[in-house]
């Protein structure tokens, strides 16, 4: 029997329908199945997959082969079986709620060949609203070097790998990791890579999520989350020696794998779990978390790890708090710039720089959230019927900004906009008139959107409410034709106007409901 370019393997448990696709999907591959050898391990599958997977050997047995084991706790265990009964060239690993595009695994096998490549990766898309890590796939690259590129970001197994490389250095998954085992075996086999190509030509893999949210990246228990991001960690320090290298790869376990812990949801576990789940981060941040790798951070995610780390339980939950509102908590304004009061601004005892609170850059699009606070018909500064809408900023500079800088607009219509100080905050008042309105949004139902340009930078957003707005239906002439107006706020609570033209058929339906038959 000659030997195979490519082994796909396939670890499997209770992936229906899925499966199916996935399978199909390497069956209609463009390579052939003379050049394919699929081994795929059911993991003690209990809704039908075990019996898919022979369904297909049978139809196939020349290209597949089918082994069944009790469940192994993870994937780990029985993609390590399929390891050892692959053929091919090269290995492929697919996950299998996933497809390939049918000429995935053809282009693959001609770039390593071409380029004499150890791994290649296709490029990667999400499907059902899975996200993907997008840069390391921004362009098409014969050799891209492990520490200097993205490729620390996209570690998963899906990757095109050469057999040789695999078994000369004795790579396999580690079965004490039930989620995550991928990224050691992953991360080794790319440190030992003589050459890692990237092809960005094509949708190779299109990485799904499961209507129930199944996949055990999203159904993995916070305990096993934690574990996992010791594990890896922990497996990084031991393979790169300290300095840039391991920082370039633990910057993404930092960002990914531990601040993802540090979310609201930590705000539901039980408080003796967070007090564990705290001093287990803080050690990890004391032990790894080096001042490159803090400055290579976004700002809200080295904040949570560095209040982690210096901070008592209490002052993070503070923080977790303050991260998941919307809205941003106080701020103090100095020399132009905004700084936010989130948890250890001017905390003498924590000593961070006040640059880590400085928020102008998002300054323009928190003033764009204006709260809307009424609806109603008058008349403008020309004296034509207008429909007014009234909002309310809790930012007192909004009133001292110059005089276009704050327009409300619905569609491609703006406001005449006026902003006064009022309250504690500011009042602005947009003008629409509503022959104007019939010209630019009639027959539609358009959102009224708030948009201000600030400090160097514009920002927009939809006006809202707090409590259900609308202003009476109007009913307005526009040419021939009657229109009915009706600002409200729909039910994300944004203020929208809808402008519905007036059939005949809807006017009789209007005076049916008015005047039902038979009635007085």
């Amino acid at each position: 029997m000659s030997q195979p370019d490519v082994t796909v393997i396939v670890a499997v448990y209770n992936t229906m329908p899925y499966l199916t696709t996935c399978l199909t999907s390497l069956v209609e591959q463009t390579i052939g199945l003379e050049r394919l050898e699929v081994v795929a391990v059911d993991d003690g599958s209990t809704d039908g997959s075990g019996a898919e997977l022979d369904r297909f050997a049978q139809r196939y047995p020349g290209t597949f082969t089918v082994l069944h084991q009790p469940n192994s706790g993870g994937p780990a265990a029985p993609s390590n079986r399929a390891l050892d009964r692959a053929r091919g060239r090269y290995v492929f690993f697919i996950g299998s709620d996933d497809h390939l595009g049918p000429e995935a695994l053809e282009r693959l096998v001609a770039a390593a060949d071409r380029w004499h490549s150890d791994i290649v990766l296709g490029r990667m898309v999400g499907a059902n609203k899975r996200y993907v890590h997008q840069a390391i796939y921004a362009s098409t690259e014969a050799q891209v070097d492990l520490f200097d590129s993205a490729l620390p970001w996209s570690l998963s197994n899906t990757k095109l790998f050469r057999r040789d490389l695999i078994e000369r250095h004795g790579l396999r998954f580690r079965e004490d990791m039930p989620m995550g085992s991928d990224q050691p075996f992953t991360l080794e086999a790319c440190l030992r890579a003589e050459r890692i190509s990237v092809l960005a030509d094509y949708e190779y893999y299109y990485a799904v999520k499961r209507d129930n949210a199944q996949n055990i990246t999203y159904a993995s228990r916070f305990e096993e989350r934690l574990r996992c991001a010791e594990e890896i960690i922990g497996f990084v320090a031991g393979l790169i020696g300290p300095g840039r290298q391991r920082d370039a790869i633990l910057v993404r376990h930092f960002t990914w794998e531990v601040a993802k812990l540090l979310r609201p949801e930590f705000l539901d576990l039980q408080p003796d779990v967070q007090e564990q789940v705290h001093i287990r981060i803080r050690k990890l941040a004391e032990t790894y978390l080096t001042d490159n790798i803090r400055d290579q951070l976004a700002p809200d995610v080295r904040l949570r790890l560095l209040i982690a780390r210096d901070a008592d339980l209490d002052r993070l939950r503070k923080l977790i708090r303050q991260q998941a509102d919307k809205d941003l908590p106080e701020v103090t304004v100095a020399d132009g710039r905004w700084y936010a009061h989130y948890v250890g601004f001017r905390d003498r005892e924590l000593g961070f720089p006040a640059e880590w609170y400085d928020v102008t850059e998002n300054a323009a699009q928190m003033m764009a959230k204006l709260t809307a606070t009424e609806l109603a018909w008058g008349r403008d500064a020309a004296g034509a019927r207008a429909l007014i809408v009234t909002a309310h900023s809790r930012w007192a500079d909004l009133a001292e900004l110059a005089v276009d800088a704050v327009r409300v607009s619905v569609g491609g219509l703006t406001g005449v906009t006026s902003v006064v100080a009022g309250g504690p905050g500011t009042v602005v008042r947009a003008d629409f008139p509503v022959d104007r309105l019939l010209e630019v949004v009639a027959g539609e139902r358009r959102a009224v959107r708030a948009e201000v340009t600030a400090l160097g930078g514009t920002g927009s957003a939809p006006l809202r409410t707090e409590r259900r707005l609308a202003a009476p239906r109007l009913l307005a002439r526009r040419g021939g034709r009657l229109h009915i107006v009706t600002p409200t706020t729909n039910h994300k609570g944004q203020v929208i106007v809808a402008i519905t033209p007036v059939t005949p058929r809807r006017f009789i339906a209007r005076l049916r409901r008015m005047w039902p038959s038979g009635g007085k």
